[in-house]
């Protein structure tokens, strides 16, 4: 006959890792963070996808509302108005999270962006952070930490306060 995982499983060996995922290859996943050093729960934790998405939705909100003013008090077009909310919600994400690790939407939800070797974020790898959000594409490829491209390269994670 075959193998004890065969006939457990059903599946070959070969066919075992790749269809049973990355725990029947061995690889056992613990909680975000657990990696990193973080706790699971509470202060400190990696913060969820939920509290993450709805800080940027007050970001971009925020930008867009006073991308909207400026337009209308200097007569902008739709385009520029456009330009000027990314400029405007890049500005702050840059200017805040590297003084302060923070956003105001991320204040809003509780979190905080702090780099993994316990310095500030700082001016330069905010800016890193900022510009690869500003693509999108880095931003949605998540590790199993729940940190994307943009935070990997500034050497960071978001986690809750």
């Amino acid at each position: 006959m075959g193998s004890g995982e065969e006939q457990r499983t059903g599946r070959s060996g070969w066919t075992g890792t790749w269809l049973g995922g990355v725990r029947s290859a061995g690889v056992e996943l613990g909680y975000p963070g657990e990696r990193l050093g973080l706790p699971e729960h509470g202060s400190g934790a990696v913060a969820g996808y939920g509290r993450r998405l709805i800080a940027l939705a007050i970001d971009l909100i925020l930008a867009s509302v006073i991308a909207a003013f400026l337009a209308r008090t200097f007569g902008w077009d739709p385009l520029i108005r456009s330009w000027a909310s990314t400029g405007i919600f890049g500005l702050q994400a840059w200017v805040l999270t590297g003084l302060l690790g923070i956003t105001i939407g991320k204040r809003l939800c509780g979190l905080r962006v702090v780099r993994l070797d316990g310095r500030p974020v700082g001016p330069l790898w905010s800016l890193v952070r900022t510009l690869l959000l500003l693509i999108v594409i880095p931003a949605l490829m998540w590790d199993r930490d729940h940190r994307g491209l943009h935070d990997r390269a500034a050497n960071a994670v978001v986690i809750s306060v």
